[in-house]
């Protein structure tokens, strides 16, 4: 009884240690004040001026900026992910133990780690930051989240079927189109999301590779308006919609999850 209460208490107070900073931002986003922690009454007025366009030019920009991002990157990361996960799975047994090895090296890997290897990849190429560089170090860090995500509806599919659409007249992109695609989508759903959230959440990598061409996500700039001495207070609206928003989408993904086991 005492070891139940005493891991109870332990689970709990470690929840309130992780969500209590974001409890404190999404109450002080309901109130106009412009110090975090200075109560000056209720009111919706950061989030009137978080709509109203009341945020300054580089902020609306580096949202901007984080979900085209993330969007690209997600996107590609899915489809890249997806075909090396098919490929992995038709690998042999071996094979494909060193390859699912391989994959979750980048997954255990700090981000600075990724962030300063790809600098240096950059920089020996002579490539110059940017944009680009940014796009393509954040799909080389989801992309292997994708394949995590769509190698257990693989196994969990009838491998017979492939095989079926193929002696039945089907070529193997068909049998891909018609018969592996369906089976994997939920896995590839989950993969974009699990993708694009972590491209929006990532910093270690983006700072690496952002470049000095001026061009911010949300994360460096608050990183940047951090270092400046305070926050912008439209930042605490935003950070809250964004927290509810991949609530909402963990959510519904573990709803599905569960729907799918009872199927």
């Amino acid at each position: 009884m005492i070891k139940k209460i005493f891991a109870k208490g332990y689970l709990w107070l470690l929840l309130a240690l992780l969500y209590s900073p974001i409890l404190i931002i999404m109450i002080f986003s309901f109130t106009e004040a412009k110090v975090l922690g200075n109560w000056t009454g209720f009111s919706f007025k950061l989030y009137s001026s978080l709509f109203a366009g009341g945020m300054h030019h580089s902020l609306i920009d580096a949202i901007i900026n984080t979900f085209v991002i993330a969007f690209i990157a997600a996107s590609v990361s899915t489809i890249l992910g997806s075909i090396a996960a098919v490929g992995i799975y038709n690998l042999r047994s071996p094979m494909r133990g060193v390859m699912n090895f391989t994959n979750s090296i980048p997954i255990m890997n700090p981000d600075i780690i990724t962030g300063v290897s790809l600098f240096l990849l950059f920089v020996s190429f002579g490539v110059s930051q940017g944009f680009t560089t940014v796009v393509l170090a954040h799909i080389a860090f989801c992309a292997p989240y994708v394949v995590l995500s769509v190698m257990p509806r693989l196994k969990k599919m009838n491998p017979n079927i492939y095989e079926a659409a193929l002696d039945l007249g089907a070529t193997p992109f068909q049998a891909l189109r018609k018969v592996i695609l369906p089976e994997i989508l939920p896995g590839m759903i989950s993969g974009f999301i699990l993708a694009f959230t972590l491209s929006i959440d990532d910093f270690a990598v983006t700072i690496f590779t952002i470049g000095n061409e001026g061009l911010e996500t949300l994360s460096t700039y608050i990183y940047a308006d951090a270092r400046k001495g305070g926050l912008t207070p439209e930042l605490r609206p935003l950070s809250t919609i964004i927290f509810v928003t991949v609530l909402v989408l963990l959510i519904v993904i573990n709803k599905r999850a569960e729907k799918q086991k009872k199927e």
